[in-house]
């Protein structure tokens, strides 16, 4: 996120003494990307970050594959899965690569027994059902349905849910998620063309700074395993910080679609980039108006990435019988297209009211066991007409 934040109370200069009013001093701590030389923020706690009375191996969270190599178009119901208690309990793993990992929750709350903290990837949570609030040491950000909420890499959190009916489209990325860089001028500023801008996005605020001491536990995924600290200092003991490296969130129903004359390829769509994958925000929008235009999708081949298609709400054009939370994957190698009828369906319309994501990663996905519990038997029969 390359704009600068800050909360709290902080000293005027880095690196120097900032001292308690009851005596001795704030603890600095940088929390940072690519060693020195990616973005940071400074945090300043009441208590050193590293005081740890245990650590204990909860064993492997390791998704199991149940097709490595998959060149067959598939489809999912998303809202097959059941809810569960536990925000990590609830979370399903669906699909995976060496670049990322996406699946699906359906939590009725999130345990005040631990904190969590993703030490492998930065995560990508988009809220179909439900709000609620995340709660980290740089603050709080409140969501709701549409809402996507970046949690870079280390942060530890907490989520307050408002209700039990939750539904969540998750993503988790080695490398960072970022806005788009043709959307973005050398200085890190949106460019005038770009879908959405700087006000768009919701910072951390009400920092809310915990004086405690004791068992606080902490859930740590690390190498597909995860690990219990213990820590003896509250997470969120933090009076301040500023920087570029922090949580946030942004409204998919803030995204303003590009349209023209003809029929737009999927790139104008664009949101989040990371190195393995894009992720794009289809929204209501007006269809083309070249007299001729069909604003249907033409048929193309996706030789070079797979398409992940999650569709939230409204009636998606170019798919027949689809349900809201269905997900449709479309291997690269292989052409696909709108389904018989698709086409004529679309001729003459005006626009659109349909809301869906798609996530299109550089290398072919794997499926999940679980994944195959969810799948729609013969999916890659649907263009038959006959």
């Amino acid at each position: 996120m390359a704009r600068y934040h800050t909360l709290g109370s902080i000293p005027r200069k880095r690196h120097t003494t900032f001292e308690k009013t009851e005596g001795g001093l704030y603890q600095e701590e940088l929390f940072g990307t690519a060693g020195f030389s990616g973005i940071s923020s400074l945090l300043y706690h009441i208590y050193p970050p590293t005081v740890v009375n245990e650590v204990k191996d909860l064993g492997s969270v390791a998704p199991k594959i149940g097709i490595e190599k998959n060149m067959k178009a598939l489809s999912f119901k998303g809202f097959s899965i059941q809810s569960e208690e536990d925000f990590l309990e609830s979370r399903k793993t669906l699909f995976v690569n060496n670049d990322l990992h996406i699946g699906l929750a359906a939590p009725k709350g999130f345990s005040k027994t631990y904190f969590y903290k993703n030490a492998d990837a930065d995560e990508m949570l988009f809220i179909h059902k439900g709000s609620g609030k995340l709660n980290t040491c740089y603050g709080s950000i409140s969501f709701k349905y549409g809402d996507y909420v970046i949690i870079p890499k280390g942060i530890i959190y907490q989520i307050e849910f408002d209700s039990e009916d939750n539904r969540i489209l998750y993503v988790e990325s080695f490398e960072p998620i970022f806005t788009p860089k043709r959307y973005r001028n050398n200085f890190g500023q949106l460019l005038e063309h770009s879908p959405f801008c700087e006000r768009d996005f919701r910072l951390p605020e009400n920092l809310k700074t915990f004086d405690e001491k004791g068992d606080f536990k902490v859930k740590v995924k690390k190498q597909g395993n995860m690990w219990e600290y213990t820590y003896g200092n509250h997470p969120f003991d933090v009076v301040g910080w500023d920087g570029f490296h922090y949580p946030f969130a942004f409204s998919i129903h803030d995204f303003e679609p590009i349209t023209g004359r003809i029929h737009q390829p999927p790139p104008v769509h664009q949101t989040w980039e990371s190195a393995g994958f894009v992720v794009c925000s289809f929204v209501p929008r007006m269809y083309d108006y070249h007299p001729k235009s069909i604003p249907a999708p033409y048929h193309h081949s996706n030789i070079d990435s797979d398409e992940l298609l999650y569709y939230v709400d409204g009636d998606f054009m170019s798919r027949n019988n689809i349900e809201i939370g269905q997900l449709t994957l479309h291997p690269g190698g292989i052409p696909h297209g709108p389904h018989p009828g698709a086409i004529e369906r679309s001729v003459g319309k005006k626009s659109t009211e349909e809301l869906a994501v798609m996530i299109d990663p550089f290398r072919p996905l794997s499926i999940t066991e679980k994944a195959l519990k969810l799948q729609v038997e013969d999916y890659y029969k649907s263009w038959k007409t006959n």
